[in-house]
């Protein structure tokens, strides 16, 4: 007898197993029924999903402060890296990764990240809105530099002859292929300036100067490939009055563009950084209208 209770214990362990997965199996189904339902009964649908993309000379760590507002507001948050190698290539990059995102998208470009966003949500159904925080928002055929220089006031550079933005520094590297590119750094001593409108500390400016991250000089003088998604899905757009990187009069050409929902703020290039609150603002409005 006591060799075969713990064959017994055995056949009631698997017996109590396949009852708790059948029980978890109908769980499952009954609340996919009551989602259904509440849909249904008029409940307001799932809070979207907002993807953060960053530009250049920055990095994912610089939405820490939108994203922690979201995440209270109830909404899930990703920010992905962006390469920062080529315009084509990079927007190739993140609509392969909009792929694992399961459900509706709120799409949140930055700068050069807007560019970015504008080719990889060209075709994907799931992307409901587009908000742009002083960002570009290229049309066909379109590169970053060209609508830098359309507008005055941008301090990238004070030469517009110079063959490099003068508040940069261009720094060859050796490519996969073998080939030499060359990757754009913000001055040190230009940072402050040209990123933060001086809006921040000396020491803040210096610690993000040190850790920004490059973008080639490809990338920013590649034309965007794609027919832009703010032709179809609709766009908000925040300016950012104080920017020195790219002139406010830029970004209100681009949004006026796009027909984008708009907001001003007076504030610097990052102003995902200095003033989170009101990027945070503008997203959740844009996810509003997706529900």
């Amino acid at each position: 007898m006591s060799h075969r209770r713990p064959v017994r214990r055995v056949r009631l362990a698997v017996v109590g197993a396949a009852g708790l997965a059948l029980a978890a199996g109908l769980t499952t189904t009954a609340s996919a029924g009551q989602d259904h339902h509440a849909e249904r009964a008029g409940k307001p649908a799932p809070k979207p999903t907002v993807v953060l993309v960053h530009g250049a000379w920055a990095d994912s760590a610089g939405w820490t402060g939108v994203a922690k507002r979201l995440q209270a507001d109830g909404y899930r948050v990703t920010a992905p890296a962006n390469p920062l190698r080529g315009l084509n290539s990079d927007a190739a990059y993140l609509a392969d990764y909009l792929k694992t995102v399961n459900g509706p998208v709120v799409l949140v470009g930055h700068s050069y990240g807007g560019a970015v966003i504008t080719n990889a949500a060209t075709g994907n159904p799931n992307v409901k809105a587009l908000v742009y925080v002083a960002a570009f928002a290229p049309d066909k055929g379109e590169n970053i530099a060209d609508l830098v220089g359309r507008f005055p006031g941008s301090h990238l550079s004070d030469d517009p002859e110079a063959p490099v933005p003068t508040a940069l520094n261009a720094v060859p590297f050796t490519q996969a292929d073998g080939s030499t590119g060359v990757d754009l750094y913000i001055k040190p001593d230009k940072f402050r300036d040209v990123f933060m409108s001086n809006r921040v500390s000396r020491g803040k400016a210096a610690a993000l100067a040190a850790t920004q991250r490059p973008v080639t000089a490809q990338a920013v003088g590649e034309p965007s490939a794609k027919s832009p998604a703010w032709k179809t899905i609709p766009s908000w757009y925040l300016v950012a009055r104080g920017d020195r990187t790219i002139p406010a009069a830029a970004e209100r050409f681009m949004a006026s563009r796009a027909h984008a929902h708009t907001t001003e703020v007076d504030a610097p290039h990052a102003v995902h950084v200095t003033d989170p609150q009101a990027v945070t603002r503008l997203i959740e409005k844009a996810a509003a209208s997706t529900r």
